[in-house]
This record gives structure tokens, C-alpha cells and sequence, in this order.
């Protein structure tokens, strides 16, 4: 089972280096002009933050000069959007978030090697769409509830799964020229499907397989896709192969394949229209999730923010009410001293902790409520004096965006020293740096409680295991009194005020061997900008220790997303590594730590043995039903060698998602319109409409109805007709602006768009009968579903999506 396991690791790590299986995943190979998924989310990520950056502020009257176009840069939109060439910061975390999404986006060719359904292979239409719709609703989710940053990882899935389809299916043969919108909206029907038995290809000629795709079923424009295995070359008879030298199916008549992933893949003349068409398919999708969430919660999913998070990790027992008066001081000072600049906090991160419990996490973006937040703070309680401190940096570490700086104020020692190994990983990970403020740690002090006093204190050894990890960290363990509390918290106002990371740009460099040990990286150039007069030296360093090890940890995930109520296993490797081989001839066992961040309820091995140099294990852990859908949890699997001399780590983060039951956008039903529009003066004439809205009997609910493009009044209110909840819409608008798009939204984020016109010419009034009726006489008031319909035709008013 191992050996078998590791075979399918190596083929997925080649594939995902070599392409083999959709379009290149991050890089092309010998300079040709292939796009590989990376180009293309990249291209959509930007043009699509720029269109959205652009109807902004369009609609505030301010002006946007850049052209949206395939050249658009990172620093383009960023300086377009923000109104700021100088904004680094801002640069590089939008750099980081696109990397997230393309990252995530190629490791479905790892994960998911052999899923059809996440490839749109084998004819599995069905299934990919399925694929699709899950990641699209988790992304929705996840923003939802402010995390953007599983939003991201879902959303780089999602990505994969679509631009696949134009490159695996001969939808580009059958002559189309825009994207399929009903593969990302699932109640629409998948038409003109091939059958099973339906035979697709014939054999290429000599290699050439430009015209093996039957005319026959080109004519009548039905859907395939090429079949795939890496194993078996077994498909139906008559069926189209993916093609290229892992897929054993193109060898079997019908040979050769239809594959458009590179300019010399079988169908590789088409690619450069496969990669088009894919380009603007993850635009369509991203404006599905941007009506959905909304233009601000849009751009902080793309990672365009102005600035990192403010993130506090605070002790809550009964000594700390200094602390957390001076925590409370210099957060408010910063809030107020930032707000509508360019450096306010993107967000705000509080976990308290305390004995025994931790949490809950808080992360808004919401000034204001972060403030309330921390107001509600107090000291109280504590009895034995160790506290709950890497629980809530765990917490925090996997809820911060990476490369964020986290302050952690404490007077005690941490009970959950057990997490060092854990914490350590997650520094590496996410590349935050952490900053203790230790305070009275040689004081032996008296800590009040409800049970009495005693003497208590942090000794130096206590006070280690924080300054080992600010110093893998790169941040700093501040140890005072707590009268002197309010001078070291200036590292914080001052941080904030200056946390602009080594470079915006990106700079490839390779090492012929790696250190023994600890070890930090540091970068030392010549900067000869043409903006610059003469080349001038730079010199960089990582705030992050970097360890080397000879063990290898890794995980066989085959689902990164579990449901509520659910288990999800995780088999793992642990091996012994001698010059980047597994080392076959060592022996042994491995100690093995698995920790998440949820305290969710998990099992795991506490060691492992090895047989000719790896041990496997296995990780269960179960989500509660309680789970809110959009979050997640990140697991981490540490191993030790038997000496206590050696340790690795691995880092997965699981997005929390509900199963998907409501893929039924809303209902929009218009109910009549009044108002002339044939005056000349246009402002001295008003007009409306009023509509129906529903999500149905089965639907999760509206959540919501907004002006997406209308400069009028809207008011909505609730009623019920036939055991179904409906919103009756009210709109009204001057004349001078006679159309009106309003964005529906239901509870778990299915989006229709619905336009209204105005009338130029008034309704003539007709007796009410069984068969007609009047607009006038309506006027606002809702009528029964069952009369809308014949209504809404009546008015010839378009509702559309």
C-alpha cells in the first residue's frame, strides 16, 4: 500500500511540474507560448479587481484612467485602485493573494490527479459542474464570515476545474466564442450532451490530430471531452482520448487526443482560443462572487488592502487588568490615529485566553466593533498560574493573512507548552512574526483569584519558550514591569506605522546546498532602476528562521473541505531523508504530534516505525455539526525523531463547508409599473416598479435586495402568497434615469440580477377583467403569484440575468 501510494504521489509531483494533465499549472516549459493556469487566473484576477475598482469610482465621480487590458500589472491595478504609487505594502499582499489563488489552483493537478469531475474529463459534465458548484458556494462562505483566506484557496480550485473545460471538452471546436455560464449556474440545463454510446473521435493520422473529432458530431454541436488514465487504457468504444504521454486511453483506438493545454498538445493550435476562452470564463465566475458579496468584500478577497492586520492575542486572568487597559489604550490609539487613511488595519484580530478555555477568535473589519470587542475585556479569574497563550496564538496565527505581525500580552507561563512544535510550524507557514509583551517575569507577584492569593511567578525558564519562538519569528519577546508597559507598546504604534515587508517584486534564487541547523536568509543586490542615477546596493533579510531537517513530512489529501457532522482520514509519510532521498537503510520510530486550531475533535498515532526508512500514519479529525459553513480549520502534523534532535512539520488547512441543497437563484416577478417618462423635462417626472421575490419552497431565504446600477429609491418589505415567502420590492426614480438592475440575493449566495424600465408612454386604463388589468389601478400593492407572471408579460419587462 505504501509503494503504492508513492507512486501516485511521484506521477501527480511530475504531472504538476510537467503539465500533462490541463493547461501548464505554473510555468511553460522550454519558452514556448503556452498559458498556463497561473497566466491565466492572473490575467482574470486583475482585469476583473481593475472593472471593479473602475465602477467605484465611476459611481463616487472620480476618475480612472488605466486601460483594462492582457497587460495589466500587479502595481497598475494597485496604483490605479488606491490612488497610491508608493503603497508597497498594498503591492505585495495583493502579489500574495494572487499567488494563494494560482498556488491553489495548481495543486488540483496534485490532489485531485485522478478526478475526473475536477477535470472535466470523461465526458463527467455533470460531475464537474458539481466539482464547481461546491468550491463556488464555499467561497461565498467563506467570505461571509471573513475568511478570506480559505476564500482564496477555494476560489484557486474553483478556477482549475472551469479553465480545464475549455481545454479538455471541444467546446472551442464547436465554434464557440464565449464562455459555457451554465457550468458556474446550476440550475441551468447542460444541453447537448454526447450520449455514452456516442461515438466522438476517429483515429489522428500519422500524429496529426487536427480533424479527429467526427464531423458528424461537430454538426450537431454536441458536448464531449477527451477520456484519461494514467493506469488502465480501457474507455468506451468510439470515445476521444485527453491525450499525451501519460494518458494510456490515447493509445486505444480512437488514438491521439483533443487536448488544448499547450501549443503542442494534440489539439494545440486551438490553445491560444482554449486560454482566451478560459481567461474569461474566471471573469464571469468572478463577477458571479462579486454580486454575490459585494464590491468592498470583493476587493479584500482579491487582497486588495492598503495595510496588514492588527492582531491581539491577550491574557484575560485576574493580574492582567494593567495589560489589558495599555492593549486597549494603544488599539484604540492606532484605530483612531489610522481610520480612512492608507495605513487603517485591513482588519482586526482579538483572542483572549484564559484558563482553561481560549477564544473566541474576533475578525472584522469593522473599527468600531473591534472596539466594542476589546471594551468587553476584563481580568478576572486564574487559579494555578499557567495560562491557555499558544492555544490563542494558534488561533490567531491561522486566522491572520500570512505575513502578519501578531502581539501577544501575558504574565504567565503557558500551560500548553506542548504546542512549541506546533507554533514553530505555523511561524514557518505562514511567515508571521510574533511579538511577546512578557510583563513582571523575574517578579515573584501575587495573583488574586476567587479562591484566595498565592505567590506566584514566570521563571526564565518559562520565559524561554516565548522568546524562542518571537526570535524564530523574527519578532521580539519585551519583558517589563507593567508600570512601564505603555513604553514598550510603542513597538506596536510603530510597527503598524512602518510594516512594509523586503521587496515588491519577485526574485528567484537557488542554493547549492542547504545549512545545518537554524539558519535565516538574507538577500544582498544592486538595485539599477532607471529611475535611479547610479546602481546602489541593497541588502534584505527574512524575518523568518528557516531549520533545516532530514525528516520528511507529507500528507495524501484527497478532499480539502469536510462538512459539518463529518470525518475526514488523513493518511501521512513520515521518512528519514539523506541528500534529498528517503534514506532506506534507517530505523526507528517517530514521535507524532497532530494539533488543529479548532480543538476539534481528533485521533492520531502518538509514534510511528519505520520499515526501510518511512512510516505511514493516519489522522482522523471530525467536525462538529454545530460548524459554521465558511470556516476552517488548519491541521498540523509534527514528527520527532527518537533523539528529540530533529523535527518537521506539515500544514493543512480544511475549508468547513455545508453540503450544497439550494443551487436555485431567487425568483424576481414583476408586479406593475406607474409614472410617464414622454415629458420633455425628465426631472419633473417620476417613475417605479414593483416585483415579487421569492427563493421558492425549498429555497434557503433571501438575504438580501440592493441597487446594482439605478440612481432611485428602494424600499422592501415581506408578505406570503401560497405558503411562500415573498419581498415586494418598491423602486422609484426620477425620469432622468429610467433603468434600474437590482442584485437578489438568497442565504447561501445565489445572485440574480433583475432590470426595470421605465414606460415613455402611459398605460392606457382598461376595465379589470379575468384576463387583463391595469398598472394604474395596481399601483404598488403586491399581487398573488399565481396573476404576476401574465402581469410581468403584460408590462414587457425584461428580468434578466
Amino acid at each position: 500500500m505504501a509503494s503504492s501510494c508513492f507512486m501516485l504521489s511521484l506521477v501527480a509531483v511530475v504531472m504538476l511540474l510537467h503539465g500533462g494533465h490541463g493547461f501548464m499549472p505554473l510555468f511553460s516549459l522550454n519558452g514556448n507560448s503556452s498559458r498556463t493556469h497561473r497566466d491565466i487566473t492572473r490575467e482574470a484576477v486583475l482585469r476583473k479587481t481593475a472593472e471593479v475598482c473602475k465602477s467605484i469610482a465611476t459611481s463616487e465621480g472620480r476618475p480612472f484612467s488605466l486601460t483594462i487590458d492582457n497587460s495589466l500589472t500587479v502595481e497598475k491595478v494597485q496604483e490605479a485602485c488606491s490612488g497610491n504609487s508608493t503603497a508597497v505594502l498594498s503591492t505585495v499582499m495583493y502579489h500574495t493573494s494572487i499567488a494563494t489563488m494560482y498556488f491553489s489552483n495548481a495543486l488540483v493537478d496534485l490532489v485531485y490527479a485522478l478526478s475526473e469531475e475536477h477535470h472535466f474529463d470523461d465526458e463527467t459534465f455533470k460531475g464537474g459542474r458539481d466539482v464547481l458548484t461546491s468550491d463556488i458556494f464555499a467561497v461565498k462562505a467563506s467570505v461571509k464570515q471573513e475568511n478570506f483566506i480559505a476564500g482564496r484557496v477555494a476560489l484557486g480550485r474553483a478556477c482549475h476545474t472551469l479553465q480545464d473545460f475549455y481545454s479538455h471538452s471541444n467546446w472551442v471546436e464547436l465554434g464557440k466564442t464565449s464562455p459555457y455560464s451554465a457550468l458556474i449556474t446550476p440550475d441551468q440545463t447542460l444541453e447537448n450532451l454526447a450520449g455514452p454510446n456516442v461515438a466522438t473521435c476517429r483515429n489522428c493520422t500519422n500524429g496529426d490530430c487536427t480533424n479527429n473529432i467526427l464531423p458528424d458530431l461537430l454538426q450537431q454541436g454536441l458536448l464531449t471531452s477527451g477520456y484519461f488514465n494514467i493506469f488502465s487504457s480501457e474507455k468506451p468504444a468510439g470515445k476521444c482520448s485527453h491525450g499525451g504521454s501519460f494518458d494510456k486511453t490515447s493509445k486505444r483506438d480512437p488514438t491521439g487526443g483533443i487536448s488544448k493545454d499547450t501549443v503542442s498538445s494534440s489539439h494545440g493550435s486551438l490553445h491560444p482560443q482554449a486560454a482566451d476562452l478560459a481567461v474569461n470564463a474566471t471573469i464571469e465566475l468572478l463577477e458571479d462572487i462579486r454580486l454575490a458579496v459585494g464590491d468592498k468584500d470583493f476587493l479584500r478577497l482579491m487582497g486588495l488592502s492598503q495595510s496588514t492586520v492588527l492582531c491581539f492575542v491577550i491574557d484575560t486572568t485576574g493580574s492582567m487588568a494593567d495589560d489589558i487597559a495599555e492593549a486597549k489604550r494603544v488599539s484604540f490609539e492606532i484605530i483612531d490615529s489610522k481610520r480612512g487613511t492608507q495605513q487603517e488595519p485591513s482588519a482586526y484580530i482579538l483572542v483572549p485566553f484564559n484558563d482553561p478555555a481560549f477564544g473566541p477568535l474576533v475578525m472584522t473589519t469593522d473599527a468600531d466593533k473591534f472596539k466594542a470587542e476589546i471594551n468587553k475585556l476584563s481580568a478576572s479569574g486564574g487559579g494555578d498560574i499557567p495560562e491557555m497563550c499558544l492555544s490563542g496564538l494558534q488561533l490567531a496565527m491561522t486566522a491572520a493573512p500570512p505575513s502578519s505581525e501578531i502581539f501577544v500580552f501575558t504574565d504567565a507561563p503557558a500551560k500548553d507548552a506542548d504546542l512549541k512544535s506546533t507554533i514553530n510550524a505555523l511561524i514557518e507557514s505562514t511567515k508571521s512574526v510574533v511579538t511577546f509583551m512578557l510583563t513582571d517575569v523575574l517578579a515573584s507577584r501575587r495573583r488574586r483569584s476567587a479562591q484566595g492569593a498565592a505567590n506566584r511567578a514566570m521563571s526564565q525558564a518559562d520565559a524561554q519558550l516565548y522568546r524562542d519562538l518571537a526570535k524564530a519569528s523574527g519578532g521580539q519577546a519585551i519583558e517589563v514591569t507593567k508600570s512601564d508597559l505603555s513604553a514598550a507598546t510603542t513597538v506596536i504604534e510603530d510597527s503598524s506605522a512602518s510594516a512594509v515587508p523586503q521587496s515588491d517584486g519577485n526574485i528567484l534564487v537557488t542554493f547549492n546546498n542547504v545549512p545545518a541547523g537554524e539558519f535565516v536568509l538574507r538577500i544582498k543586490g544592486e538595485d539599477s532602476t532607471t529611475s535611479r542615477a547610479a546602481t546602489t546596493s541593497f541588502q534584505r533579510q527574512a524575518s523568518t528562521q528557516i531549520k533545516s531537517s532530514s525528516i520528511s513530512v507529507t500528507a495524501q489529501v484527497n478532499n480539502t473541505s469536510i462538512e459539518p457532522g463529518a470525518s475526514l482520514s488523513i493518511p501521512f509519510t513520515v521518512a528519514s531523508m539523506s541528500n534529498g532521498a528517503v534514506n532506506q537503510n534507517a530505523s526507528g520510530a517517530f514521535t507524532v504530534k497532530a494539533q488543529n486550531d479548532r480543538s476539534y475533535t481528533s485521533s492520531s498515532p502518538s509514534s510511528v516505525t519505520m520499515s526501510e526508512g518511512k512510516a505511514n500514519g493516519t489522522v482522523t479529525i471530525t467536525v462538529p455539526s454545530s460548524a459554521s459553513s465558511g470556516t476552517d480549520v488548519t491541521l498540523t502534523i509534527t514528527a520527532q525523531d527518537a533523539s528529540a534532535s530533529d523535527i518537521n512539520f506539515t500544514v493543512m488547512r480544511f475549508s468547513v463547508v455545508a453540503a450544497v441543497t439550494d443551487v436555485t437563484r431567487p425568483v424576481c416577478e414583476v408586479v406593475s409599473t406607474t409614472g410617464d417618462c414622454s415629458s420633455s423635462v425628465c426631472s419633473s417626472a417620476q417613475w417605479g416598479i414593483t416585483a415579487n421575490i421569492s427563493d421558492g419552497v425549498n429555497g434557503t431565504g433571501i438575504d438580501s435586495v440592493t441597487v446594482n446600477q439605478g440612481s432611485g429609491t428602494l424600499n422592501t418589505s415581506s408578505s406570503t402568497s401560497g405558503g411562500i415567502n415573498i419581498t415586494v420590492a418598491t423602486y422609484s426614480a426620477s425620469c432622468c434615469a429610467q433603468s434600474v438592475e437590482l442584485r437578489i440575493l438568497d442565504k447561501v449566495g445565489n445572485v440574480r440580477l433583475c432590470t426595470g424600465q421605465a414606460k415613455a408612454v402611459t398605460v392606457t386604463a382598461a376595465p379589470l377583467t379575468n384576463t387583463t388589468t391595469n398598472s394604474t389601478a395596481i399601483g404598488l400593492h403586491s399581487v398573488s403569484v399565481r396573476h404576476s407572471l401574465w402581469v410581468s408579460l403584460l408590462l414587457s419587462v425584461v428580468w434578466w440575468y
